[in-house]
């Protein structure tokens, strides 16, 4: 019978090379981070540990969930420890990650999340809490009133709910006991996600404390950053890998790929961990490869998710084996590439080959269903943002117009053999009442999804060669059939 992973199985499994010989008890909680879920647990976490176990340090984690409990109960229970298992073609490694130190629910320990804040010890604030929580209109860069916790808590701004509450009610609370701001540092897929974090966070405290956004603005860093690791939902076999290849039971295992990428920006007032011994990188300016990733990453596995789910794939890796739809990815990846500045460090081809690589990885089992949700929030930066750069430079646009009517398609909540689906969306209400009100037109359904606010720009909403190419796309898509359409685009 195995056991429970939990500290006292630290020794064992540092001698079996199973986990970092440092000793997680040595080193106090530096690090606050928002949203505690896989990709966090795969990424952050497992950098943060490979610094400790390189140059030491008071930089562990104290790991929050904002909206529910999550794994937050079998983390404390494990005393933090969880096996993170990398799989590819060869096979799979398990690693027992240690630098969590404590894990919260924020719906139950307000008080701790803030006594963290105002702790200067707590040199860094990381979040990843996914584009649609932060409640910050992107075209605007200030925030959203109407979004019910940023609502909420300008109401109550002592009592907060939301990450922007949380953050202004912290950074008021540090300045009024004369310590020194945390870094505050967005690890999600978002452009200029630090200028954009900065520009919420000071807009929210501008409504309620004028001096204090002032102080924000001209004391705390918001530094921006790229990050990347294919990381699928945990599954039961997941925490079965974890019981063989370390011998025992982890409740919150998490499975990802051997590829890792964490791009930086180095603005770090107050001290960082040595995360370049785990594979990150400082940079002076991370947007060129946030483009990168976001356009080309980030935009094919939006066109594959989309395209493969409405097919009938379940798997990222399922799309890769139907030759038609590899095509189209590989279209994708050739459009997306050409709206980039060429990068000194990075050949876009071979970076296109090795996209293709991780996609397929026979491994990972990442579902489409998991990468189509949200689509509203991430459809302007992977697709809209190169289409209308696209149309300006005079390319070919057709696979972003393909891109953006999948997910039309997609909206609509039904396959071609009528069963129906979730779109697990934060704007689905108004997306069921434009479908609702098109009755089935394509057209109308195009022209009602394309004028949701900041889905696309005003250049590609006044393009109407490409909102025709897009709408006519739709219209195949709709009375063709999903499979019949893609594959004639495809050539097949």
């Amino acid at each position: 019978m195995t056991k429970r992973l939990s500290a006292r199985a630290s020794g064992d499994l540092a001698r079996n090379g199973l986990a970092s010989g440092y000793a997680p008890s040595q080193h106090a909680i530096g690090i606050l981070h928002f949203g505690c879920g896989a990709f966090f647990r795969a990424h952050q976490a497992a950098c943060t540990d490979a610094a400790l176990e390189h140059a030491g340090g008071n930089w562990r984690i104290a790991a929050l969930n904002l909206r529910s409990r999550g794994d937050i109960d079998a983390l404390t229970a494990q005393d933090g420890l969880y096996t993170l298992i990398a799989k590819s073609a060869q096979g799979a490694r398990a690693r027992v990650i240690a630098s969590i130190g404590q894990s919260i629910a924020a719906t139950d320990a307000r008080t701790q999340v803030l006594q963290h804040l105002q702790n200067p010890a707590v040199r860094i604030v990381t979040l990843t809490v996914t584009e649609k929580a932060y409640g910050i209109d992107r075209a605007a860069l200030d925030i959203d009133p109407n979004h019910p916790a940023i609502a909420a808590d300008l109401a109550d701004p002592r009592n907060p709910t939301s990450v922007l509450g949380y953050l202004v009610e912290g950074l008021r609370l540090r300045r009024a006991a004369g310590h020194a701001p945390p870094t505050i540092l967005c690890c999600d897929n978002l452009p200029r996600n630090g200028h954009l974090l900065r520009a919420g966070v000071i807009g929210f405290a501008q409504r309620i404390d004028p001096d204090l956004a002032d102080h924000i603005a001209r004391n705390v860093a918001f530094p921006s950053t790229m990050v990347d690791r294919i990381t699928p939902a945990s599954t039961d076999q997941t925490r079965k890998d974890a019981r063989i290849l370390t011998g025992y039971d982890d409740a919150v295992a998490v499975e990802t790929e051997p590829f890792f990428q964490w791009v930086i920006e180095d603005n770090f007032p107050t001290g960082r961990p040595a995360w370049q011994a785990g594979g990150a990188v400082f940079v002076p300016n991370v947007e060129p490869y946030e483009n990168m990733k976001l356009r080309m990453l980030n935009g094919a596995h939006s066109m594959l998710a989309y395209g493969g789910y409405l097919s009938g794939h379940k798997y990222v890796r399922d799309v890769m084996n139907d030759p038609a739809l590899a095509r189209l990815v590989g279209r994708h990846l050739e459009a997306a590439a050409a709206t980039l500045e060429p990068l000194s460090s990075i050949d876009l081809t071979d970076y296109a080959a090795q996209l293709v690589k991780r996609f397929s990885n026979p491994a990972i089992a990442h579902e489409t269903y998991q990468i189509a949700m949200d689509g509203t929030q991430k459809l302007p930066q992977r697709l809209a943002a190169p289409a209308a750069d696209a149309r300006a430079a005079g390319q070919d646009a057709q696979a972003f117009a393909l891109a953006i009517a999948l997910w039309m398609r997609y909206a609509t909540g039904v396959l071609d053999d009528g069963q129906t689906y979730e779109l697990r969306d934060p704007l689905g209400d108004q997306i069921a009442q434009i479908v609702a009100g098109a009755s089935g037109d394509p057209g109308e359904l195009a022209r009602g999804l394309a004028a949701i606010d900041g889905l696309l720009p005003e250049a590609l909403r006044d393009d109407q060669p490409f909102m025709d190419m897009t709408a006519n796309l739709l219209e195949r898509l709709m009375t063709q059939g999903i499979r019949p359409t893609l594959y004639a685009l495809a050539g097949f």
